[in-house]
């Protein structure tokens, strides 16, 4: 398996970053816990260039952030400025929703998206957009993943951040996922779905579910993604911090370092 190409997705811990005293203690945690990378995500009011001095202290690499679509529609140059002070070059959003819930919402994101790919590609820099459950959703015979995937698939800026438990939420294949967007997806997300006897999926710490990981992380690898994130929207009643290591361990164990 890969190395060194594992990153903590912070909206995991994100009760606990919302000033600075909290992040600054939750990075700590995280390197601790052997973490080399991160994904900034669900900050509170904390600087970009504190941010960043205090993961190149503890020696963590930032790979990306999730900002808010609106934020690139209204101020593209602010987001280029923040990933630069970051030093990544894969700025991301965590979903598309409310208006954007339609074929009519799909193309007013494709019209806006192509305001801003050009600034974004003179910086050095892609796009990711990062899927929920919902974009699994039907309209005529397609889903509207499958729709922007026929619009996006040979845009250069544009990437696809996939969230293998939600794309098994939303009744999809996330191999057959992983593999159709080789070459355009540098980031992975890592969550598990475990069930409970009430038939309650639940998020779950990676190989602590039940999703076939042998045969994601190989379609994986050999797909040619970069950063392996690890997120869990709800640890319920276990420490995030403590989700985050199970998750890291497992990991681990398959190989990765």
């Amino acid at each position: 398996m890969p190395e060194n190409v594992v990153a903590a997705q912070l909206y995991t811990v994100r009760q606990f970053t919302q000033d600075t005293q909290g992040v600054a203690e939750s990075l700590k945690k995280v390197a601790d816990i052997g973490y080399t990378a991160v994904q900034v995500s669900g900050f509170g009011d904390v600087s970009p260039s504190e941010v960043a001095k205090m993961c190149s202290d503890l020696g963590l690499k930032i790979i990306s952030s999730h900002a808010n679509w609106q934020s690139f529609v209204d101020d593209v140059d602010a987001v280029i400025e923040e990933h630069q002070i970051y030093g990544c070059t894969h700025p991301a959003i965590g979903g598309l929703f409310g208006e954007y819930r339609s074929v009519e919402g799909l193309e007013r994101f494709v019209r806006e998206f192509a305001a801003v790919e050009e600034k974004l590609a003179a910086a050095g820099m892609d796009f990711s957009y990062h899927n929920h459950s919902h974009e699994l959703a039907k309209f005529g015979d397609q889903t509207w993943l499958e729709m922007l995937y026929d619009r996006m698939a040979d845009n250069e800026v544009f990437k696809f951040e996939l969230d293998v438990y939600w794309l098994q939420h939303g009744g999809a294949d996330p191999t057959y996922w992983v593999r159709k967007c080789a070459g355009q997806q540098p980031l992975l997300h890592l969550k598990d779905m475990a069930i409970t006897p009430d038939r309650e999926q639940r998020f779950a710490e990676v190989g602590e579910g039940n999703l076939n990981w042998p045969v994601i992380l190989t379609a994986a690898e050999e797909s040619g993604v970069e950063w392996y994130c690890v997120e869990q929207d709800q640890c319920y009643d276990r420490d995030p911090f403590e989700s985050l290591a199970i998750s890291l361990r497992n990991l681990k164990g398959w190989g990765f370092s």
